[in-house]
């Protein structure tokens, strides 16, 4: 990788002038969407600006992202796995990782639980007759285990299976470390791959803004604020849980394990934070937070490899967030005391199926009904939630992120791969 790559790359992925270019897309896109909500355009005209021109740009850019995420992560977890020194670490080194993300989702869950029993956003709600939704079953624990490892890498980097193509690069990884010479010559092409990914990534954040402000304004066009109206309550305790635990939680993580400042890693943060809102996908994101960890808060690619794709695929807090507000919220509309012991089996089952069903599509309500059968529930009930999921998807999306990264700089530091400099230059990366 030549000497002026990086400096060129964190410019284009995650400068300050991506940031407010990408924000100035997000402020553009929801004022433009309000405004086609509440002209109430119908016929042609809606659906060419809106089933046309916003859906098209919107799909367009996320069909950008995901083309990156399969050879982002592959490539650089390969380089990464392939240049430790000490095979020890990758144990100690998922060890940390893995600990940490448990204890993120089951602090997450516990908030959301707490606060939905002291607002109570479900008491006295008039439920209608009319729910209708069938949840998926989760697969079991041991299914999932088994299906970690690939029986054939090229369909699991086809299908875009994060969890076998994890686990292939870090097998792929340590034989190039355990093979010598061949071993070397084949981690340089790797890593020459890596810097034209690197290009490639940079390429298409070009068109971040755009991309941004066609997805937004398609979501406020469509929903507006009437969906809002039933569940304002519900709402805003979701919201309400899932800022608090960014702003509390991970500040007080990072300062107590690994002692950097929070407020100079939520400034470094804000375009990843954007692009997970406004695509709603951990999976879609995973490339301007690499790069972001990476060039910007300091973290050397051996950690940001593994933590970040694995975060994406297995933290979920925001996710857990929501599933404790809904579930006591569910139990509320319908008058049924799950009590204390259904609670703690709440947070249990959340935070262990935050794992167990990492690569299934449609994870948060699968999830979601999942928990709600543990406490003998009634799974119709996420019908209630349904109409306002997506804007709450949007941001506990970009708590999930910061969740990954800040996870990612706590392990850093414990393994002394996190460069405190570049972490507190306010212009690293920019």
């Amino acid at each position: 990788m030549s000497a002026d790559q990086p400096e060129d790359q964190s410019h284009e992925i995650g400068g300050s002038g991506l940031t407010r270019r990408i924000l100035v897309g997000m402020a553009a896109g929801l004022a433009v969407g309000l405004v086609v909500n509440l002209l109430a355009l119908t016929g042609e005209l809606a659906d060419f600006v809106v089933a046309g021109l916003l859906h098209v740009g919107g799909e367009i850019f996320l069909a950008s992202l995901k083309l990156l995420v399969v050879p982002l992560v592959l490539v650089s977890l390969v380089c990464g796995t392939a240049a430790l020194d000490d095979l020890s670490r990758l144990g100690r080194l998922g060890g940390r990782t893995l600990a940490l993300y448990l204890l993120t989702t089951a602090v997450a869950i516990s908030l959301a639980i707490t606060a939905a029993v002291l607002i109570q956003p479900g008491a006295g709600f008039d439920l209608p007759t009319d729910l209708a939704y069938e949840g998926r079953t989760a697969p079991p624990l041991s299914d999932t285990l088994i299906q970690l490892f690939p029986t054939n890498p090229i369909k699991a980097l086809a299908d875009g299976n994060m969890l076998q193509i994890i686990v292939f690069a870090v097998l792929l990884g340590l034989a190039m470390t355990m093979a010598g010479e061949p071993g070397k010559r084949a981690l340089a092409i790797f890593e020459d791959f890596n810097a034209v990914i690197m290009r490639l990534v940079a390429l298409l954040m070009r068109f971040a803004p755009y991309g941004v402000f066609c997805l937004i304004a398609k979501v406020f066009a469509q929903q507006g604020f009437e969906a809002f109206q039933p569940l304002l309550k519900y709402f805003f305790v979701v919201l309400g849980v899932l800022i608090t635990h960014a702003v509390l939680v991970y500040p007080g993580l990072l300062t107590l394990f690994a002692r950097l400042d929070p407020i100079r890693f939520f400034r470094k943060m804000r375009a990843p934070q954007v692009v997970a809102f406004s695509t709603a996908s951990s999976g879609a994101t995973i490339p301007v937070t690499l790069r972001t960890v990476e060039r910007r808060l300091g973290v050397d690619n051996q950690v940001a490899s593994f933590t970040i794709p694995l975060g994406a695929t297995i933290n979920m807090d925001g996710t857990a967030i929501m599933q404790g507000v809904a579930t006591v919220f569910i139990a509320q509309a319908y008058g049924i005391d799950i009590g204390i012991g259904g609670y703690l089996t709440v947070v249990l089952a959340a935070t262990l199926a935050s794992i167990g069903t990492a690569g299934v599509p449609g994870v948060g309500l699968i999830m979601l009904a999942m928990v709600l059968r543990q406490v003998n529930l009634p799974v119709e009930g996420i019908g209630l939630i349904l109409g306002i999921d997506r804007l709450l998807d949007m941001v506990r999306t970009a708590v999930n992120i910061t969740g990954d990264a800040a996870v990612t700089c706590i392990v850093a530091k414990g393994e002394g791969q996190l460069d405190p400099e570049v972490f507190a230059d306010p212009e690293a990366g920019a």
